[in-house]
């Protein structure tokens, strides 16, 4: 398998994208692999100060984000911090999913807790595909009413 490490994909009108800061390689590699199977378009391979440029000005639809990306931990991680700071019209359209050891896949409490959408455990990284399928769906689920109430009044 080829260094994985850095991956800039151009990114073209209505292609899904996603914002990868997982800086494990082995886990980094899987989540690519997975993502490229479902179609997006990636963004590997940044530093914090980087990803956090990216997140302000790209609205990706998946963003993945390590829970000690740059040797940080849930309490002191600058992306789960700036994701805190993204508009909330950009932020309904996304998905954003925290990896880690201290995490339980598909806990709905620990993912509302670190104000994120899914939770996955290293453990189940195997099972990412069908995990982010599945997020995906809810999402969609979710938000597509609220987004249609917002049109229909005229807030966005």
């Amino acid at each position: 398998m080829s260094d994985l490490k850095h991956r800039l994909d151009s990114f073209e009108l209505n292609d899904i994208t996603a914002l990868i800061c997982v800086d494990i390689q082995e886990i980094q590699g899987q989540i690519v692999n997975d993502l490229d199977k479902l179609g997006y378009k990636l963004h590997t391979g940044l530093f914090a100060e980087d990803a956090e440029l990216k997140l302000q000005t790209h609205p990706y639809d998946f963003v993945i984000i390590s829970e000690h990306y740059n040797a940080s931990n849930l309490e002191t991680n600058p992306l789960l911090r700036a994701m805190l700071d993204v508009q909330s019209s950009q932020r309904r359209r996304q998905v954003v999913a925290l990896i880690g050891p201290s995490l339980h896949t598909d806990s709905e409490m620990e993912a509302w807790a670190n104000s994120v959408d899914l939770v996955i455990s290293p453990g189940d990284i195997e099972n990412f595909q069908t995990v982010v399928k599945r997020a995906v769906q809810r999402q969609k689920l979710f938000y597509t009413p609220i987004a249609e109430v917002l049109l229909e009044a005229g807030l966005v």
